[in-house]
């Protein structure tokens, strides 16, 4: 299947679990706004690619959330919302000054939290494969709602760290949250940013951490086997590490100027799971690099757009054939 074409014969039963907010933009040019978060973008994503994908995250009975819930609705993604009291989630991003942005985030993004409930829990217990991306991992008692939560689901878990600097409330329990939950997952994702924030450590040790299942000695992860570890590095490509296998995949160039990166992570996400969903997890080094090479050429497409939406390379370009 080339990055171009979404599959069309099967359709995976995918939860994403995480955040769901608006993105303020701020820039010279003035102020937009778009439906955002981790998760979100993730679940768009793979509903994007063709697979059937539920949301849990918390939304606000407020406009904002509105908006949230007909995006949802317009991309095919059925959203199990969790209350929130303190409405929708914001983050800002203020790049006024023309520098590195900026980014601010609301009380309700702050204190987000995702419940459990009868519904949330049969959803996870049918889906065929389980993503968390930007949980949050320092609040002791919600990640073990969450591990209580995916208990049955451990083989089909794929984990994203994504913290936000903004968010964390303790970075060392954030780490610990995380650790403990990756090393039980089938695929774990990380970035060089999220190296920085949590371990103050190059990319490559934060990989070695979790592929020992943390800072201790190897835990044997699900079956005996640690989890694959997907590690992107901005400008440097990505690489997968996975029992012995490494492979890397660099920037795909495509026509037309880079535009906003802020969904490259989530788009290469989408499609190394779309790839699980659709041919099971690679196993060699060559099914990993086509895994990670369609992922990158996705990725590559989604820069070009401004926003966080999943794009295909188009028909007929290099990396779509």
């Amino acid at each position: 299947m080339s990055a171009g074409t979404p599959a069309q014969e099967h359709r995976a039963r995918v939860v994403v679990i995480g955040d769901a907010l608006i993105d303020e933009l701020r820039s010279p040019t003035g102020m937009r706004e778009f439906v955002g978060g981790a998760a979100l973008n993730v679940a768009v994503g793979l509903s994007l690619l063709g697979e059937d994908v539920i949301l849990l995250a918390m939304v606000g009975d407020d406009e904002p959330g509105r908006r949230i819930r007909e995006y949802l609705d317009g991309h095919r993604v059925r959203l199990i919302a969790s209350p929130s009291p303190s409405g929708t989630s914001r983050a800002v991003s203020d790049r006024a000054d023309g520098g590195e942005p900026r980014y601010e985030f609301n009380d309700a993004a702050r204190a987000r939290r995702i419940s459990f409930d009868a519904e949330a829990r049969a959803a996870l217990d049918a889906a065929d494969l389980v993503v968390v991306s930007c949980f949050p991992f320092d609040d002791i008692e919600q990640t073990a709602e969450l591990r209580a939560a995916v208990d049955r689901a451990r083989d089909r878990l794929v984990i994203d760290a994504n913290p936000r600097a903004g968010m964390m409330h303790d970075r060392g329990e954030f780490l610990r949250g995380f650790e403990r939950m990756a090393g039980e997952a089938l695929l774990v994702k990380v970035g060089d940013e999220d190296a920085d924030l949590l371990l103050g450590a190059p990319l490559s040790e934060f990989v070695s951490r979790i592929r020992r299942g943390g800072p201790g000695e190897a835990t044997g992860g699900i079956g005996g086997r640690n989890p694959a570890v997907l590690a992107t590095a901005g400008r440097d490509g990505a690489r997968l590490h996975d029992d012995g296998i490494e492979v890397h995949a660099g920037i795909v160039e495509l026509p037309g100027p880079v535009i906003d990166t802020m969904g490259a992570g989530d788009a290469t996400l989408s499609a190394v799971v779309h790839r699980i969903a659709v041919d099971g997890v690679p196993r060699t080094d060559v099914a990993w690099s086509a895994a990670l090479g369609d992922a990158m050429a996705i990725a590559a497409a989604t820069v070009r757009h401004e926003g966080a939406l999943l794009r295909r390379p188009r028909e007929g370009s290099a990396a779509a054939s």
